[in-house]
């Protein structure tokens, strides 16, 4: 059997920490698209390809698979694989929504992992400004 190269699986690490496994791939396959290593388009490996390369049930994977696409993060194509979606556009009230739902969200995982409001927004304000400076860095070298 071969094994499969896929830039997901590189940031996929699974631990013995009480957390299900499926939340762990959903959560770790999130953060890999927002860190930007899969974009809007991208093929996700299969469900069998991502279960025989963690040694993981197929019935875990296709869970998190799952809630991806509840999500609106995947997009499942039959025959053709899964893939990332491209967020729709949102009208500047929905845009408002969304973010104070996922604010409030992380502001509730935050106290219930006993982590201050407070260091929260400001370690989200640096690691939002580093990645803007990344960003603005690649642009202008794009320039020259």
């Amino acid at each position: 059997m071969h094994t499969i190269d896929h830039p997901l699986l590189r940031h996929l690490v699974l631990n013995a920490t009480g957390v299900p496994i499926y939340v762990q791939l959903r959560d770790q396959v999130l953060h890999a698209i927002g860190a930007g290593v899969m974009g809007s388009g991208d093929r996700m490996p299969t469900m069998r390809e991502l279960a025989v390369a963690l040694k993981v049930d197929l019935n875990t994977v296709r869970r998190a698979y799952d809630e991806l696409e509840r999500r609106g993060v995947i997009t499942l194509q039959r025959g053709r694989g899964s893939f990332v979606a491209t967020p729709p556009p949102l009208d500047a009230a929905a845009q408002d929504r969304r973010t104070d739902h996922l604010a409030k969200r992380t502001l509730a995982l935050a106290a219930a992992e006993g982590v201050e409001a407070e260091a929260l927004a400001l370690r989200i304000l640096a690691l939002a400004s580093d990645i803007f400076s990344a960003s603005t860095s690649t642009q202008q070298e794009g320039l020259s």
